[in-house]
C-alpha cells in the first residue's frame, strides 16, 4: 500500500502542490528517495528516521521508498521533512485516522521529533491558499504574519507527536495562537527622515511628489554635496503604506533571501553600493536568490553614484524596469521574481562633479565629461520619467516654513485613489498598460500636436514621448483634473528636460 500526503515546493516565489508518496515493505534496510530531490532534500532520510524512533517504528529490514510528485520539478530544501514522517507514519499505522486531501504539511524535522522551521515558509503558506489547501501544520516562526492569512486553517506546532495527536483527534491546538508577529507586524514608526527637515529644493520637491504619486523613476544630477542622497532617502516618507498584499509579498521575498526587515508597513528602501556585483543587484546564484530588485519591490531602489555603477549592471535593469519581474535562467532551475520598484538615480554632472556649479570651477575636459555620462546608456535614459539638475542651497537666504511629509502623502494617497478608480485595478498612471492610459485619458488634437513638435525639436524616442503623457497625467491627478491639461503636459516636458546642454555650453567655455 502507499500513502500519499500533501506538501509545497517552491520555484522562485512561486509554489505548487508536492504529492509525498512513501511505500514501506520487506527489504534490505534503506530509505530512498526519488523526484529530484537535491542534497538537501536527500538528507531528510536521517532525520526523519530518527524521527520514527520517537515513535517505536521500526524500519529494520525494511525498503522505504519516497517520491515526491511531480517528478519533473526539482526539490530543494528541507520543508518536506514533516509531510515524509507523517506519510510514513500513517504507511506504519501508526496514524489510524485519514488524512484529507485538502490538508498540507510544511517543515523541517529534528533528530528528537521536534519541527523546526526553514527558509521559504511564509510564500509557501501563501501559496498554499492559492492550491486550494483548506488546513495547513507548520512550526512556529516569530515572522510569519498568521493574521494576515484569512481563508487558511493554520496549525502550529512544535513536535510531529503533536501533529498525530492532532489528526487523530486527541488534542486541540490553537489556529491561531498568540504569537509574536501580530505585535511585531502592526508596529509602525515614524520614517526617521521628514521633508521639513530639507532646506530649500522646492523644484525637487514638486517632481519628487509627482514621482511618488504616480511610481515615476528620477535621475538627479547635481554638485557633491548638494542634497541629492537626502532627497531620496527622505522620499519613502511620502509613499503610501503597503497593503496588506504588497506586505505578504515584500516579506516572502525577504525570507527568500535570508534578510530580516522592521516595520512592514513602510515601503522597501534599497541602496546598494556602486560596487555591488550585478548578481547582488539582480539576482542568482546556483541556486537563485533574491537580488536588490527584487527586495526593493513595491518600493524604492536607490542607486547612489549612478554612473559608478558598472555599465553591464545598469544595462541589466532595463528588462525588470519595463516588466516589473525578473527571470534568472541556471542550469538546474529557472525562476521568475517580482520586481516593480520605484528607481532613483543620483549622479554628478561630470568627473569632478563642479561642471554648472556657482561655487567651484570644473577641471574635466568635454570628452571626459561625454566619456562620464555615457557610462549610463541611452536606453537607460529613456527609462527615467523625471530628470532633476540639482544645485546647492544658499543657506543665508530665510527659511519659508517646510511642509511636512504627512501633508505631501496624504496629496499622494489621494492621487492614487484617483487612479486606482480610473483603472479599477491597484496600478498607477507608470506601470498602466498604454493601451488603458490612451483609452481613458486621451490627448486632444492640439496637445498631440505640441507633444510631435517638442519631442521632433528634443529627439525623443517613442518611449519619452509616453513618459511624458504619463507624467502629464500625474500631474493632471494631483490638481483634481479629470483631463489631461495644458499646463500639465508643459511641467511634464519640463521635468524631463534638464539643463545638459546649457553644462555642456559651460563646459566648452571653460
Amino acid at each position: 500500500m502507499t500513502v500519499k500526503v500533501s506538501s509545497i515546493g517552491l520555484k522562485g516565489l512561486e509554489g505548487y502542490r508536492v504529492q509525498v508518496e512513501v511505500r514501506i515493505s520487506p527489504g534490505t534496510e534503506s530509505m530512498i528517495i526519488v523526484g529530484l530531490p537535491d542534497a538537501s532534500v536527500k538528507e531528510s532520510r536521517e532525520r526523519v528516521i530518527a524521527a520514527l524512533s520517537h515513535f517505536g517504528a521500526d524500519v529494520t529490514d525494511q525498503k522505504v521508498v519516497v517520491n515526491l510528485s511531480p517528478s519533473e520539478q526539482k526539490k530543494n530544501g528541507p520543508l518536506f521533512d514533516l509531510a515524509i514522517g507523517i506519510a510514513a507514519l500513517k504507511e506504519l499505522d501508526v496514524i489510524k485516522c485519514e488524512i484529507p486531501e485538502d490538508t498540507a504539511f510544511i517543515g523541517a524535522l529534528s533528530l528528537d521529533g521536534t519541527i523546526v522551521k526553514a527558509d521559504g515558509m511564509l510564500p509557501a503558506l501563501i501559496s498554499a491558499k492559492k492550491l486550494g489547501i483548506k488546513q495547513i501544520y507548520f512550526p512556529h516562526d516569530p515572522l510569519i504574519p498568521i493574521h494576515m492569512l484569512e481563508g487558511l486553517d493554520c496549525v502550529v506546532v512544535q513536535h510531529i507527536e503533536e501533529v498525530v495527536n492532532h489528526l487523530g483527534g486527541q488534542s486541540s491546538l490553537s489556529l491561531y495562537p498568540t504569537l509574536e508577529s501580530e505585535s511585531t507586524h502592526l508596529n509602525v514608526a515614524p520614517y526617521p527622515k521628514d521633508f521639513r527637515h530639507v532646506i530649500g529644493h522646492e523644484y525637487a520637491k514638486r517632481a519628487l511628489e509627482i514621482a511618488a504619486a504616480g511610481e515615476h523613476n528620477v535621475l538627479m544630477s547635481g554638485p557633491p554635496g548638494c542634497g541629492k542622497s537626502l532627497l531620496a532617502e527622505t522620499f519613502p516618507s511620502i509613499l503610501p503604506p503597503l497593503t496588506n498584499k504588497a506586505q505578504l509579498e515584500v516579506m516572502s521575498l525577504y525570507q527568500l533571501a535570508g534578510e530580516k526587515r522592521e516595520y512592514h508597513h513602510h515601503v522597501p528602501f534599497r541602496h546598494p553600493h556602486h560596487s555591488a556585483s550585478a548578481v547582488a543587484v539582480i539576482g542568482g546564484g546556483s541556486t537563485p536568490r533574491p537580488g536588490e530588485i527584487s527586495l526593493a519591490h513595491r518600493g524604492v531602489l536607490f542607486l547612489d553614484e549612478m554612473a559608478e555603477f558598472t555599465k553591464k549592471t545598469l544595462d541589466m535593469l532595463r528588462q525588470p524596469l519595463e516588466t516589473g519581474s525578473v527571470t534568472i535562467s541556471r542550469v538546474h532551475s529557472t525562476v521568475t521574481y517580482p520586481s516593480s520598484f520605484l528607481l532613483i538615480g543620483a549622479m554628478n554632472p561630470c568627473p569632478c562633479g563642479y561642471i554648472g556649479s556657482n561655487h567651484q570651477y570644473c577641471t574635466c575636459s568635454e570628452k571626459q565629461i561625454l566619456s562620464y555620462r555615457n557610462r549610463l546608456s541611452g536606453p537607460i535614459y529613456d527609462r527615467m520619467d523625471i530628470l532633476l539638475s540639482l544645485q546647492s542651497i544658499n543657506f543665508d537666504q530665510p527659511v519659508k516654513r517646510q511642509e511636512t511629509s504627512d501633508d505631501i502623502r496624504d496629496r499622494v494617497e489621494k492621487a492614487r485613489s484617483i487612479q486606482y478608480d480610473r483603472y479599477q485595478k491597484e496600478v498607477s498612471n507608470a506601470k498602466v498598460p498604454l493601451e488603458w492610459l490612451t483609452d481613458r485619458s486621451p490627448l486632444t488634437m492640439e496637445q498631440q500636436r505640441m507633444l510631435t513638435k517638442i519631442t521632433a525639436k528634443q529627439n525623443w524616442s517613442n518611449r519619452v514621448q509616453i513618459k511624458i503623457i504619463r507624467l502629464a497625467r500625474t500631474i493632471s491627478d494631483l490638481a483634481g483634473e479629470k483631463e489631461i491639461t495644458d499646463s500639465s503636459l508643459w511641467e511634464a516636458f519640463r521635468l524631463r528636460r534638464w539643463s545638459i546642454q546649457k553644462q555642456q555650453n559651460v563646459a566648452r567655455q571653460t
